[in-house]
């Protein structure tokens, strides 16, 4: 890419985050009946709050959204699709034997982007039905986390087996559901995250097999040349990335891994 054309994606970019970020305080000022916009402050007093116990309430949330903020990450990772999608591209790696190419940064920038885009319908109904109620005082706090809820639960039904479910619950030792709707979120979860690694192991094996032909073949020529002493893996890179690039292997792997959440 030209130094021209990298110097106008950044300030594309700068412009755009910038916007963004002076729009959202703008919104958020005029909501509050400002002339102007101001950064917010916190205060946190532990006092006594015998007179006012709205004000211990207030804290309190305060405290649970940092908790929930510190959790961000773990949320992140094992009830979306980020866990299965970043396996997959570090078994498609590891197969073609590239060490480091691509380097762990794209693998988990790749993993992300993929997932929110697999994650897209998911989070809009999240924002119409929950977030954007809640902002607009027409819910309250616990009907906009049920109503978040639901489409979470929904897709990670979704990719969630029968068997593992039925594994949970039976360690659970809790009466059996009759319906989706009894099932614990906190049985749903385990059963989520261990059916994501079987399904991401698959894959991965199914992407193993072609390369791992290429390595075999290669090591058998080399052998009954004679050549015992030249690592496989020096030759038969080149004929791998070869055959990636020649029938389009990113966009495949992509592929699959997007409709495997049909």
């Amino acid at each position: 890419m030209q130094p021209r054309k990298v110097g106008a994606l950044s300030l594309s970019l700068l412009v755009f985050l910038g916007v963004f970020i002076f729009g959202t305080l703008a919104h958020a000022a005029k909501g509050a009946g400002a002339a102007g916009f101001s950064l917010p402050s916190i205060s946190m007093n532990l006092g006594a709050s015998g007179s006012n116990p709205s004000e211990l309430v207030n804290v309190l949330k305060i405290v649970l959204l940092l908790t929930v903020l510190t959790l961000a990450p773990a949320i992140l990772v094992m009830m979306t699709s980020f866990t299965r999608v970043v396996i997959i591209l570090s078994f498609l790696r590891q197969s073609l034997g590239a060490q480091q190419m691509p380097p762990n940064q794209v693998i988990v920038g790749l993993s992300l982007f993929l997932s929110l885009f697999i994650m897209a319908p998911t989070w809009t109904r999240i924002q119409d039905d929950a977030l954007n109620p809640y902002l607009e005082e027409r819910i309250d706090q616990k009907a906009a986390f049920s109503r978040a809820e639901a489409p979470l639960r929904e897709f990670m039904f979704a990719q969630t087996r029968e068997k593992d479910l039925e594994l949970f619950l039976t360690m659970s030792k809790i009466a059996k559901p009759q319906t989706r709707d009894e099932v614990p979120t906190y049985v749903l979860i385990p059963s989520f995250i261990v059916s994501e690694l079987n399904t991401a192991f698959q894959m991965g094996f199914m992407l193993y097999l072609p390369f791992l032909v290429i390595d075999m073949v290669v090591s058998s020529i080399l052998m009954a040349m004679g050549m015992m002493m030249l690592p496989p893996m020096t030759i038969s890179l080149p004929f791998k990335l070869l055959l990636f690039v020649l029938v389009d292997g990113w966009g495949l792997v992509v592929g699959s891994i997007v409709k495997s959440f049909g």
